[in-house]
């Protein structure tokens, strides 16, 4: 069952819709505060006036004047009252007649209208009693007519200037959207024909310099890293299928060899080799595990760890190989927040590295400098080259020339394992530079 949807699926008629309502109640609300400042300007210069003649009338009967005298000597016009504060006489009594332009009635000596008094709507008053509290004084104006008249236009031409207007700027928010959206639409139509075999194209860049822009630039970022990273896991397949072959095939022919002559071959060479063969390949398997799971970012549980136990640790469980002296130097004690297991990896990967190349010597060094721990581990061997200071973290990458068995060459993971680890614990691992042999250096921020 459909559901009714008050608004539209379209973005650019919600946008629209949204901004004519704002945009009404924007201006219908100005329009009414204008027009209420307008009517409230009339109606305070009316009043203003009024309280003016009422001034001046109390003054003239402060001065002397007798109420029915005062006509005559207040000649700018009528529109008041003069009566007894105590007992209103206007109410009874005849009118007189004054013989004058002003039509004013006389109730009594003590009672005078002058008119127009309180016979016309749109009067404001105004009142006051004279000092001696005898006679109370009241006076009406009428509101300007051309201003009533200017307010009523302006009520008029705003009745429906603010619906053509906000209509106005719902469809100028209509045709904004849509040339926005235009750009979008086209990144959207490039994106639908990327596939993963295609993923060097890129989303066409606006020159508006706007948020699309910047939603181009960012998705042309995206598939960047993705083409990097789809490449990087083809060329890690690609390597791991090799280096898995090498065991398997050494293994395949050693089996097929020994079944077809059974007599002539050692059975325990054989399964002596098979083993090896074997122990390699569970090996290689248990780092592209750990490399998966490094690339995926898994979390692992993270504690405050002392490097110095660290080291002492692993060089007190590890035996050294034949002829190369392995030692530590400590200068620090420093804390890191990190997972004990993953850098006591790093730390067999880098030592494992610096013995299969050292001459006679392995260092193992620890400081902390400006805020960060600092391992190194240097080895008195030939060193690396300049120009391949950065390939060595690489995988699968051996600057070994001999890859044989018996020399034990790696898998050519262990740097790029090391280096990964650093990446995810918030350090860093480089070949520093060494007077001699080679130095890769591990820091790490303190806990």
């Amino acid at each position: 069952m459909a559901r009714f949807r008050l608004l539209p699926r379209s973005t650019r008629w919600r946008v629209a819709l949204f901004a004519a309502l704002a945009s009404a109640v924007v201006l219908g609300l100005g329009s009414y505060w204008f027009v209420n400042v307008l009517q409230s300007g009339l109606v305070n210069n009316a009043r203003a006036r009024a309280s003016d003649k009422v001034d001046a009338l109390v003054a003239l009967l402060n001065s002397g004047v007798a109420p029915e005298d005062v006509p005559k000597r207040y000649e700018k016009g009528g529109g008041y009252m003069i009566s007894t504060a105590i007992v209103n006489r206007c109410s009874t009594g005849r009118a007189k007649q004054f013989p004058d332009d002003q039509v004013v009635q006389i109730y009594g000596p003590d009672c005078v209208i002058v008119m127009p008094y309180g016979l016309e709507e749109g009067q404001e008053y105004g009142g006051a009693a004279t000092n001696d509290g005898r006679y109370q004084v009241s006076a009406g104006e009428r509101l300007d007519p051309l201003g009533l008249e200017t307010v009523a236009t302006a009520q008029q031409i705003l009745w429906g200037a603010v619906p053509a207007a906000s209509l106005f700027i719902g469809a100028v928010a209509w045709f904004a959207v849509r040339r926005s959206l235009r750009a979008v639409g086209a990144i959207r139509a490039e994106v639908d024909g990327i596939r993963a075999r295609d993923l060097g194209r890129r989303v066409p860049v606006p020159d508006s310099g706007d948020e699309i822009t910047e939603l181009a630039v960012t998705m042309n970022e995206m598939l960047g890293r993705l083409d990097r990273s789809v490449q990087r896991q083809s060329q890690f397949t690609a390597d791991a299928s090799h280096e898995l072959r090498t065991p398997l095939a050494s293994m395949r022919t050693q089996l097929e060899v020994q079944l077809a002559h059974p007599d002539r071959l050692d059975w325990r060479r054989s399964f002596e080799n098979a083993v090896l063969d074997v122990s390699r390949m569970e090996t290689l398997t248990g780092d592209l595990l750990l490399l998966s799971k490094l690339d995926a970012d898994q979390p692992a549980v993270a504690t405050r760890i002392a490097l110095a136990d660290l080291v002492t640790e692993q060089l007190a469980a590890r035996l050294p190989r034949a002829g190369v002296e392995l030692r530590a130097e400590i200068h620090a004690e420093p804390v890191v927040q990190g997972h004990a297991g993953r850098l006591a990896r790093v730390l067999r990967n880098l030592v494992d590295n610096a013995e299969r190349h050292a001459g006679s010597r392995v260092t193992i060094t620890l400081t902390e400098v400006g805020g960060q721990a600092v391992l190194a581990v240097r080895d008195d061997g030939p060193g690396i080259p300049d120009g391949q200071r950065e390939r060595v973290f690489d995988r699968f990458v051996r600057l070994d020339d001999d890859r044989a068995r018996e020399d034990d060459g790696g898998s050519g993971l262990g740097l790029a394992i090391a280096a990964e680890i650093a990446r995810i614990h918030g350090g860093t691992l480089r070949v520093a530079e060494s007077a001699s042999g080679a130095c890769l250096e591990l820091r790490l921020p303190l806990a």
